[in-house]
């Protein structure tokens, strides 16, 4: 979880096509190579439906029928309906939204000689994102929903799973009925128009409902957390390439770079979601099985020295810039636009605002979540110079 990228690069010289077969579970590929991933985030021999592989259960039971896991014609259907409100236009609107949160919660650790960036920082800001998105209502965007969610796919050791689930569904079940009895209503509330759609025009089941309402709660706010959260490690142990976002000439076109950059350099999502083979491919004299899970390894792809010469080092203004953290083909990230345009609001302001810092703990003691699909920090412990 520290440090995957020796093993990837392993991965690429040697098994790009890595087969991991264990008794009594499904058989799951790691392809690790630019060019192999980029191709089959595309290729319709892959299925991203879960039904293919029988007892296989990708997420929390019951909350797995959304976009991410539908193959066309239901994935373009449930697409649909989520889209419009994550059009960039529609994006670019809440820039002041993003950058007044982004102040007042950085003035409550601006007197603060120790900071945890997550805790205090992008996870705030991040959830607080989604929520307005989707109109949660106000009580529930707190550190308790977050919890509730982030223990789904990083099992607490602590909580009991059955109690986790069955405190999600409710946490569900209340938005939801919130919205059925609030009726129509003004700005943006992705929720309410997704409830309306289902109940008025029958274009969402209930578990569709439930499922999409869980998927952009958790996704909407752990792949942008991630990425304040990696990029600002990152970030910390590049102080030259750091320089550059702090600097008199520091422009809006560098900062986009720059996350470009972050999103290549140590990508939030770290194995592209579910897929399986739903026929055989030979890949690289390897022949992967019909019902073989196919795990796309994006945190390899975007270290790919034959795509992204020195892979290995940070360079804020790399240019042409076509990683893969947000995927590609008919399942790019919808929230792509709002990741990006979170990162350029918040790696400025939280570099200057947090002056000169340094990490409180070793590197190596740093605090990763044992997720399957994402790679982000559990904490990011600074002290100010």
């Amino acid at each position: 979880m520290r440090d995957p990228y020796p093993y990837f690069a392993w991965l690429r010289r040697n098994a790009p096509a890595h087969a991991d077969r264990r008794p009594g579970r499904p058989t799951v590929w790691q392809i690790s190579r630019y060019a192999d991933v980029r191709a089959l985030l595309t290729d319709g021999r892959l299925s991203k439906d879960p039904d293919r592989v029988p007892g296989y259960v990708p997420g929390p039971p019951g909350l797995n029928r959304h976009l991410v896991h539908a193959d066309p014609p239901d994935h373009t259907r449930l697409r649909t309906l989520v889209n419009a409100a994550f059009v960039p236009r529609r994006i670019a609107c809440l820039e002041p939204f993003i950058a007044d949160t982004a102040d007042r919660l950085l003035d409550r650790i601006e007197q603060d000689t120790h900071v945890d960036v997550i805790a205090a920082f992008a996870a705030p800001l991040t959830f607080r994102m989604i929520c307005a998105i989707l109109g949660v209502p106000g009580e529930l965007d707190n550190a308790a929903t977050r919890d509730t969610l982030m223990a789904t796919i990083a099992p607490d050791p602590g909580r009991d799973p059955a109690r986790v689930a069955r405190d999600l569904h409710a946490l569900l079940d209340r938005l939801i009925a919130g919205k059925r009895t609030s009726g129509e209503s003004s700005g943006v509330d992705l929720l309410g128009a997704l409830v309306r759609a289902g109940d008025h025009s029958g274009a969402m089941s209930e578990e569709e409902l439930r499922s999409t309402a869980y998927l952009l709660l958790l996704v909407g706010h752990d792949t942008t957390m991630n990425l304040i959260g990696n990029g600002t490690l990152a970030l910390l142990r590049n102080p030259d390439q750091a320089a550059l976002l702090t600097g008199p000439e520091t422009g809006p076109e560098l900062v986009g770079t720059a996350v470009e950059e972050l999103l290549r350099y140590d990508s939030p999502v770290r194995d592209a979601t579910f897929r399986c083979a739903a026929e055989p491919i030979r890949l690289h004299g390897q022949l992967i099985g019909r019902g073989d899970i196919v795990s796309l390894v994006i945190g390899s792809a975007n270290r790919d020295e034959s795509r992204f010469p020195d892979a290995d080092r940070l360079v804020l203004g790399r240019t042409p810039h076509d990683h893969l953290a947000f995927g590609h083909g008919p399942h790019f990230c919808i929230g792509a636009a709002l990741a990006r345009l979170e990162g350029t609001v918040a790696f400025p302001r939280l570099l200057e605002r947090l002056g000169p810092v340094r990490l409180a703990k070793p590197y190596d003691e740093l605090p990763w979540r044992p997720a399957r699909v994402m790679r982000g920090l559990a904490g990011l412990p600074v002290v100010r110079i």
